[in-house]
């Protein structure tokens, strides 16, 4: 049985970690003077996103599970992935404001107009990684990333990720990751790269790694 997205305790650290992102300032901008009910309404996002890991793709949490997470999704059948998007749309608009749900879905239709053209077909995406920001510099981002890589690796098959935070690219470089385009989305007003990652080109993971 799968856990309810309450009970992952990686939330506040994604919250934590991921407030200075563009997309997810842009997602919770309806909260943009109460930071208490933003990070909140963050970790209850972070939670239905971990949740939708485990039942279509990878959900994996550091070794003390409140200190980070990873959330890939794998490609879905049609009919799974109509129903699972049905039901995070209604999650969406009974937690994120007005202005942030219609931020949601320019933004993401934004992004899923340009990935097919340098994204392989078949390819694992990675939709969440982060780290508390107490925590960061250990190496618990590669570690994070490692068995899933190491998965596709065995797989054959290819990943990618897309991402608004420029330092960020290095860390994924490491790990076998290239930048395919670059473009600049219009509602934040911010550059973000996609990543792709060819199998075979796993990199093991190492404090300089995360």
């Amino acid at each position: 049985m799968k856990k309810p997205e309450s009970e992952f305790p990686s939330t506040p650290a994604l919250a934590d970690a991921l407030i200075v992102d563009p997309f997810y300032l842009a997602i919770s901008v309806d909260f943009e003077h109460d930071m208490a009910a933003r990070k909140a309404v963050l970790a209850s996002y972070f939670g239905y996103s971990l949740g939708e890991a485990e039942r279509t793709g990878r959900c994996l949490a550091t070794e003390d599970g409140r200190l980070g997470a990873a959330a890939w999704l794998l490609p879905r059948a049609a009919a799974l992935d109509t129903a699972e998007s049905a039901a995070k749309n209604e999650f969406l608009l009974a937690t994120l404001g007005p202005r942030g749900h219609g931020n949601y879905h320019r933004i993401v239709e934004f992004m899923a107009a340009r990935a097919p053209a340098v994204v392989p077909e078949g390819a694992w995406y990675l939709s969440i990684l982060g780290v508390s920001p107490a925590a960061q510099g250990r190496g618990l981002g590669a570690r994070l990333l490692a068995p899933t890589l190491a998965e596709a690796d065995a797989a054959g098959v290819p990943c990618f990720l897309e991402t608004f935070t420029p330092r960020s690219v290095a860390f994924y470089e490491r790990l076998g990751f290239r930048t395919a385009a670059r473009h600049l989305e219009p509602v934040t007003s911010s550059p973000y790269a996609i990543m792709c990652r060819l199998p075979g080109t796993y990199l093991a993971p190492s404090p300089e790694n995360g």
